[in-house]
């Protein structure tokens, strides 16, 4: 999907779409605790893990996380962009209350 502005993107995978809880909450854990892997994250939100590889694959497609090691056992922390765009997630995250701010 083709998006107008880093707005846009934010907006259409936090809010706009079915599983924009669920990578905030996947967001706010990694941006919180460093880089973690999709076990230790299915395991922290209780949530079946091809879910939660399901969302980091959309979040990684998307450049907001980077995965990094082999295959099993990868671990995902924030992208660049993601740092950069910091106060747009925070934004989101305090007006949709999704999460606590």
């Amino acid at each position: 999907m083709q998006f107008k502005s880093e707005d846009h993107l934010f907006w259409w995978i936090f809010v706009g779409s079915k599983g924009g809880k669920m990578r905030l909450k996947i967001i706010k854990l990694i941006m919180d605790q460093g880089p973690l892997n999709a076990n230790q994250l299915s395991k922290i939100l209780n949530v079946n893990y091809r879910t939660i590889m399901h969302h980091l694959n959309v979040l990684t497609e998307n450049n907001l996380i980077i995965s990094e090691g082999p295959r099993y056992g990868q671990i995902y922390s924030a992208s660049k962009f993601l740092i950069q765009n910091k106060s747009l997630l925070n934004k989101i995250i305090c007006e949709t209350g999704e999460i606590k701010c």
